[in-house]
Order: C-alpha cells, then structure tokens, then sequence
C-alpha cells in the first residue's frame, strides 16, 4: 500500500491553483491582511491535529479543513482572532479525523477594521495517525540556528533534505531556537577570513533575547528560512525544548550578574517570557490541567505512542549532582512528571515506546564545575539526578514494559547507544537503545565522555575530529538527522543516521519483543 497518494511536491506546487480558487471576489491586495511565517501543524494523532498561522494584523482568521487537495470537501471551522496578545499567532485543535488520512488545512484571514480586506488563502497539509496495517515513518533532530550559523543563501539545507523522505512527523528534540545566541553579518575565521555570511538577519538576532517581544523574534527568524516553512506546510512538528529557549544551562543556579550582554539578571523572568513565546509560536498542544506544559504522550497508531520528556522545567539547580537522596534538589524530571511517566507507559498498548528525550542519558554535559545533564562523571551508584532515571529504568523492567527506544538530540553531534546493565554499575534494567541526532543547523562538537552508571556502549559515533576542532559551520556538512521506520508486516524498527548530505552513516533493525 503507497503510503501516501500525492506527492508533497505536486501538494505545494498547486498552491497557486487553490490560491486562485479560494480568492474572495473582493480582494484588496494593498490592504489586505498577510500572512507572515506559514504555516504548522503537530502533536497529530489518529482523530486530530494542531494548526498555527501568523497574520500581520489583527484579524480574524477563518480555517476550512478537507481530504481533497481541492479542498471540495471543505469543513469550516469556527473562526479565530489573530491578537497582539499573542503575537498575533493563532493555532487550533483541528478533530474528528478519520486515522491514515490525509488532511489539507486552509486559513484566509479578514482585517478587523475593514471586512472587505480579505487575505490570499495559505495552505498546508498533515497525515493523521494510521489505523492498523500502514507503516510508520518519522525524523527526529535538534539545535536550530545556534553559534551564529543563521540563514545563509543555501538556507537551513536539513530541513530540506528531511522534507524529501516524507516523514509522517517529525521530532524537534529541544533548542529550537538559540536566545542566547546573537548573530552577525559574516562570521570570520582566526586569520580573519569571512567564512559564513548570514544573508537573512534581523533586529532581533543582533542580541540575547529578554524582552518577550525578542523571544518571539527567535521564533520568526527561524521561520523566515525557506526550507523551514517547505517542511512545515507538509510535515508536523512535535516540539519539546531545551535550555536554549531561554539562556545556555539555564536552572535556579543560574548567574547572569557578570553577564554583561543581559540588562535582565532573573532567569525566572526570562524563562516566563520564553515559555510564552514558546507556546504562542509552536503547534504543541494545550493542557489544561497545566497550562504551559511541554511533557505528553503522542499517540501516533497502534505500533507508536511518543512520550514527551520535560529535563528544564522540574530540575534541581545545577550542581555537582552527587546528592545521596532524592530530593527536589537532585530532581531532573519532578515528582510529577516521573510518576506520570511511569503510569503512562504502563498504561500503553503501542508496540513501540518512543521516549522522547532533551537531553542524553549517559553522556556527560558540564556546566562550568557543575553539570548540566543527567551523568555526573562518576561511573558509579546512581547519584544525584542519575536517582530519577534509576528510579524510571527500574520500574519499566518491574513492570514488564517491553520496547521503549530513547531519541534525544543536545550535544551536537551523531551516535548510537546501547545501554548494557551488564556493564553498568546500576544495573536494575532492561537493556535499551539511545539515539542522538543533531545539529539540524547549528555548530557541530563532541564527542562527550560517557558516564558508566547505566553502561552506554558506543555503537556508532559521528563527529568533528581533533583536527577539525569544535563550533564547525553547517557548510562542512556535519548537520545531522535520524530517520525511523515501523514495518506494519513485522512492526520492526529501523533506524537510520543521516547527514546533511543525505547520506546514511549507520543503520539498525529492532526486531520488537512480544510480551
């Protein structure tokens, strides 16, 4: 069976045909209200799926949903108000899908003050969760325009390359943005030689983002990239976000009092200010029960559900993470998020549970003389934030949970990990597999040490060499991304390692075991 019944190219290609379709009768092009960053859709499921737009204005923004590109199907939706409030970014729950299907979205959008000035329409398209019998495939990868790698003539090129393999979803694994990260006109070498030239830059990447006016501004620099906005009219994006978002390592011992590039000195208020834009910018679902939150379970078929992990928002302050007991201080994850974690993975009849990590288990990521992941370099007992994972690790063998695969992205570089209990020096668990994908565009580093308290066996590792240094520009090809793929015949998994190049460095087949 095709897993798809267009392609994603002729789907984009007809966009001036629906545009001229769908054109009002009274169309007043000077005044009427534009959309300005595309459009996106995520956190799909079998029955619905999120949508976002961005209009210029305020404006109310009217959505028709339908299951023929010419859109002769149309449901319309109720309408939505495009407010300064919220950057003037609207996004929605489209439900009542059929699963497997494939679903084309479409907003146009009327000027508050003026119902005659009606927008072009802007399209875009998602496929919903399948039911039984289809196969699954999705990408996964992170780090997003950082170490002042921005957009360049040949743009954000692995979004592109992605895009071509036609993922039914796609994984941003955290730094989505890079707040902390300023941008210059041309990046030079040591000898003073340009070698990077961000052709797009605006205002609002020059500094560090600390108004919420300038978080948002990350956000649009982002979605000004060509390929960005290509790959996200035709594939969703499940986001979860890192440290990044806000300031590099950020947590409660975070001192910006030397930091002379911010007049804001409180990581809280930049936090609060990144989180808004982060939700106002993203097609992430909305929880009620606790509005803001990023960790969630996906479901994405009868082979998947997708369990989306939270390491910022909950942890302790960074520290020498060697806390003997489990305390808010030695927390990573928060009492709430482990035990929801616990039960919903007990509770899913998937296949496959994909955890959705934002950071690696085993590697081990410093943060001055503290550090900022979950290893502690120690080798030994479980300590510190190493409790949390222990604590998770030994409650899926307890409890018969069978076939959790970790993704995860951070450190800038590729690799497979295998995580052996009989070489760990906690060894109450099942033995599992990490995969680390990244930079989508960003500097490349690594590779970290690894921490043997889990016992991470190193499968497969890409990164830049001692020669070749550290921070390497996108343009020397070391952007990377992962694909994988569920064979409904045999519900195995396979994942591959790719590159910038679309070229697969290593690959894998998990056979899945039956309970």
């Amino acid at each position: 069976m095709s897993r798809l019944t267009f392609t994603r190219r002729r789907f984009l290609a007809a966009g001036t045909a629906l545009t001229t379709l769908a054109a009002p009768a009274i169309l007043r092009a000077a005044q009427a209200p534009v959309f300005t960053h595309g459009v996106q859709s995520g956190d799909v499921t079998g029955t619905s799926g999120m949508i976002w737009t961005r209009t210029d204005r305020p404006a109310k923004v009217m959505m028709e949903v339908a299951t023929t590109e010419s859109f002769s199907d149309a449901r319309r939706l109720a309408p939505l108000y495009a407010q300064p409030g919220n950057d003037l970014a609207i996004k929605r729950l489209v439900d009542g899908l059929a699963p497997g299907q494939q679903v084309f979205y479409r907003f146009s959008a009327q000027d508050l003050s003026d119902v005659n000035a009606v927008s072009e329409p802007i399209t875009g398209s998602f496929r919903s969760a399948p039911a039984a019998g289809q196969p699954v495939r999705f990408a996964w990868s992170g780090d997003t325009a950082g170490q002042g790698w921005g957009i360049d003539d040949e743009g954000m090129l692995t979004y592109a390359i992605m895009a071509q393999h036609n993922p039914d979803f796609f994984i941003h694994s955290g730094d989505t943005i890079y707040a902390d990260g300023p941008m210059k006109d041309e990046v030079t070498n040591d000898a003073g030689a340009v070698i990077w030239k961000n052709t797009t830059l605006i205002d609002e990447k020059r500094k560090v983002a600390e108004t919420l006016d300038e978080f948002r501004g990350q956000w649009k620099y982002n979605l000004m990239d060509r390929h960005v906005q290509a790959m996200n009219a035709s594939v969703p994006t499940f986001f979860q976000w890192d440290d990044h978002e806000v300031v590099n390592n950020w947590s409660d011992s975070k001192d910006l009092s030397a930091d002379d590039r911010y007049t804001e000195k409180s990581v809280h208020v930049l936090a609060s200010r990144a989180a808004k834009a982060f939700h106002e910018m993203t097609p992430i679902a909305y929880a009620p029960t606790e509005p803001g939150r990023v960790y969630r379970k996906v479901s994405y078929g009868p082979m998947l559900d997708v369990f989306f992990l939270d390491l910022r928002s909950y942890r302790g302050a960074n520290s020498d993470n060697l806390q003997s007991d489990l305390t808010d201080a030695s927390r990573i994850l928060g009492q709430d998020q482990l035990a929801w974690i616990q039960q919903a993975l007990k509770a899913s009849t998937a296949t496959w549970k994909v955890i959705a990590c934002d950071m690696p288990i085993g590697l081990v990521v410093r943060d001055g003389e503290k550090f900022e992941a979950v290893a502690n370099a120690e080798d030994g007992p479980a300590k510190g934030r190493e409790l949390e994972i222990a604590d998770l690790l030994r409650f899926i063998r307890d409890n018969g949970i069978r076939n959790t695969v970790w993704f995860t992205a951070d450190v800038h570089y590729t690799a497979a990990h295998y995580y052996n209990p009989e070489k760990a020096a906690f060894q109450d668990f099942e033995p599992f597999w990490e995969f680390v994908s990244g930079p989508l565009h960003a500097g490349t580093f690594g590779p970290n040490a690894l921490d043997m308290t889990f016992g991470p066996e190193v499968r497969y590792v890409k990164a830049p060499t001692e020669e070749q240094g550290a921070n390497l520009p996108p343009s020397m090809g070391l952007q990377f991304f992962g694909l994988v793929d569920l064979d409904p015949a045999t519900e195995q998994m396979t994942v591959r390692l790719m590159d910038r190049a679309d070229t697969e460095l290593w690959k894998i087949t998990l056979d899945p075991v039956k309970s």
